[in-house]
């Protein structure tokens, strides 16, 4: 595919970054990482030279008119300051998980990005990965009938026992819902389409969690956000799903997420991974049976999204993890809480289009045929 590499920057070098930096080598033709930044220079300089880039200050990066894209691997609480100060510089923005803390944050996000004339994308693109297509195509084909309900499971004991910084995960922007219900809902939302209602109920179980990484083992983490959420969304196309997000389970045996149709069910799999394995159950079967893979994309391939909207500003198509598609998962989001504070269904303001379906027999490394 022969078209402009666009130039991108790195902004936050902690956990995440690395992935990101593997990830998009798998798309020369269309992207080229040139530089990274973070607010530690030692981090940005170590995570340059691991990668070949050069590790400068975030002004300089978002003053570099060389630079067309920024990728936003800072913290939550600042994903939209960040995202905002990127595109007044001019700079298509695709951003980590959560696309904000606040729905008005969001909102000036997907505004300024219009006035500029510029895209805007956010994490997860699992979706994009070969298990997620897989069990989108069984659904799309009718393999299953018509989805008429599900389930999605995403419950642990948190991340504070080995997270070298785990203290964000407990404060505004954190919890289980906003660090892992982003791979849930973005995936319903892609196997189902946009929501309409949600109904839940959200606790906190425990006050404080207690450090276990070296960097702070010990210290005490206050608990400022729901640590257990349980919910049903209603899809706009019919469907009811209950969603459950936790970090107060030590274990489980539920599936991460079943659509159960008229005609069958679907197993999928973890949405925070690229591939399978996709199981189907039919009428008259007696067991379920394992489908092949549709894509290349079944190993860890972050940074897909980001790609995708490469792609999508040379052929002038839509990019599928579009900033309005992550800013209706934020609305999903926030209304489980505000049921579970007002004890009634909360309707959906926002919508979005659902993702277009990836082609089928891309060769890895190409994302249009």
């Amino acid at each position: 595919m022969a078209q402009k590499k666009l130039k991108i920057g790195i902004i936050g070098c902690g956990n995440i970054s690395q992935a990101y930096f593997n990830g998009l080598k798998m798309f020369p033709n269309a992207v080229e990482v040139c530089a990274c930044a973070d607010l530690n220079m030692q981090a940005a300089e170590a995570k340059a030279q691991e990668n070949g880039v050069k590790a400068i200050s975030v002004d300089n990066l978002l003053a570099d008119s060389s630079i067309d894209m920024v990728i936003n691997l800072t913290i939550p609480k600042v994903h939209a300051e960040v995202a905002l100060r990127a595109l007044e510089a001019g700079k298509h923005v695709h951003s980590e998980k959560p696309f904000a803390v606040t729905r008005e944050d969001g909102q000036k996000v997907l505004a300024l990005a219009k006035k500029k004339k510029l895209r805007v994308g956010c994490a997860p693109d699992t979706f994009m990965g070969a298990g997620l297509q897989t069990s989108r195509k069984i659904i799309d084909d009718g393999w299953i009938g018509r989805p008429v309900g599900g389930t999605a499971f995403m419950m642990g004991r948190g991340p504070e026992a080995w997270h070298p910084n785990p203290f964000f995960f407990y404060e505004t922007g954190g919890g289980p819902m906003f660090d892992m219900g982003p791979y849930y809902v973005t995936a319903l939302v892609h196997l189902l389409g946009p929501v309409k209602r949600v109904a839940a109920i959200t606790a906190i179980s425990f006050k404080e969690r207690i450090a276990g990484s070296k960097e702070h083992f010990g210290k005490k983490i206050p608990v400022k956000v729901p640590t257990h959420l349980a919910g049903t969304l209603e899809f706009q196309q019919g469907a009811v799903v209950t969603l459950v997000t936790s970090f107060d389970v030590y274990a489980h045996k539920h599936p991460p997420i079943q659509i159960f149709g008229s005609d069958g069910s679907v197993s999928v799999p973890d949405p925070n991974s690229f591939g399978g394995p996709v199981s189907v159950f039919r009428p008259g079967a007696s067991e379920w049976k394992e489908v092949p893979l549709v894509n290349p994309y079944h190993e860890n391939s972050r940074g897909i999204g980001a790609a995708d909207m490469a792609y999508g500003l040379k052929s002038g198509r839509p990019h599928r993890c579009s900033g309005e598609l992550a800013y209706h998962v934020l609305d999903v989001m926030h209304s489980f809480e505000e049921s579970s504070k007002s004890g009634k269904i909360v309707t959906l303001k926002s919508c979005c289009v659902q993702p277009a379906a990836m082609p089928l027999g891309l060769m890895k490394g190409l994302l249009d045929e």
